[in-house]
């Protein structure tokens, strides 16, 4: 029945969820929408045998993720603790169904700001690096803005009031001065928004093992540690004093101003990924929403990044 459809542009019915949950036939299933995702539909189905989120994924998001590695990146990291645990794959229905938490919290960017939440929100960041998980794909955050620049040249479309070739020109440089060798990448998520942070809440906390997991694996790669909590700092935007807190967290005091330093070295990269990414989305997305003023946003906020790293560090880009 549902093979048939195109799942994004019809009513999620109970129907549906037991044509892709064969076991849950006969059974009183509940179906709710789950806010988050701008390209993705999310979907939240419970019944008697039990309580999943199910993914259909947006149009043309192939262009930006192999859902292969995708559920590979589940399975690991559902096996190590850090996410909820894959249900099923299903690429040819375009569809992803994951264990939901129940009970939980979805994080605020507000929540980063919280003395009490910072060490349970930074330690399953710091277990995804320290995981020992292996992925079969290198996430080189320059060649990673590289790779949608080109998406965009091939779209044919045109942005004249952007300098996109002189600020990869500029990331060129910084990547230049970074590098950190290959053999030292580790399992990174990428894509470290407060909305992948999912708390636990006290009344359900016996369900499950740990208090916190970090969902949507879309993007996770083998990349640079720091890296990833350069895009998380690009996505939560807290103050610098809040920064210092979360990093001094993260590192448990050791190589407090190498992690720093590294952290702010990567800030204009996600930046400037996601800024491509939206002009692409803006090109080629149906979804009723505003990619050009978020990217616009983005790219700002990497050019005022540049500017403090030659200001703080004394680079000259």
């Amino acid at each position: 029945m549902s093979e048939k459809l195109n799942l994004l542009e019809v009513e999620f019915t109970e129907e549906i969820v037991a044509d892709l949950l064969p076991e849950w036939k006969g059974s009183d299933i509940d179906v709710s929408v789950l806010s988050g995702g701008i390209t993705n539909k999310l979907y939240r189905a419970r019944c008697s045998k039990g309580d999943v989120a199910i993914r259909i994924y947006g149009d043309k998001t192939e262009m930006f993720i192999n859902r292969d590695r995708e559920a590979h990146a589940l399975q690991q990291m559902a096996d190590a603790g850090i996410t909820s645990k894959l249900i099923k794959y299903l690429p040819d229905r375009n569809v992803t169904i994951v264990e939901f938490i129940t009970g939980s919290y979805t994080m605020k960017n507000s929540d980063f700001l919280k003395d009490e939440l910072r060490e349970t929100i930074m330690d399953p960041v710091r277990r995804i690096h320290s995981s020992g998980a292996v992925l079969d794909y290198i996430f080189n955050p320059y060649e990673q803005c590289i790779k949608m620049n080109n998406i965009l040249k091939k779209l044919n479309v045109t942005f004249p009031e952007y300098d996109i070739e002189g600020t990869l020109a500029k990331l060129k440089i910084l990547n230049d001065k970074i590098n950190i060798p290959v053999r030292d990448y580790v399992i990174t998520h990428n894509d470290l928004l407060a909305d992948n942070f999912i708390l636990v809440t006290d009344e359900y906390k016996d369900r499950f093992e740990q208090p916190i997991y970090i969902i949507d694996w879309e993007y996770g790669g083998m990349g640079p540690k720091y890296y990833d909590i350069a895009d998380m700092f690009q996505e939560i935007l807290v103050p610098r004093d809040a920064e210092l807190k979360i990093v001094e967290s993260y590192c448990e005091g050791k190589d407090f101003d190498k992690v720093l330093y590294y952290i702010d070295m990567f800030k204009p990269f996600p930046d400037i990924y996601w800024f491509l990414w939206s002009l692409i989305q803006k090109t080629v997305s149906t979804i009723e929403f505003d990619f050009y003023t978020y990217g616009k946003i983005k790219y700002d906020n990497a050019q005022n990044n540049i500017k403090y790293l030659q200001k703080e560090y004394g680079i000259k880009i």
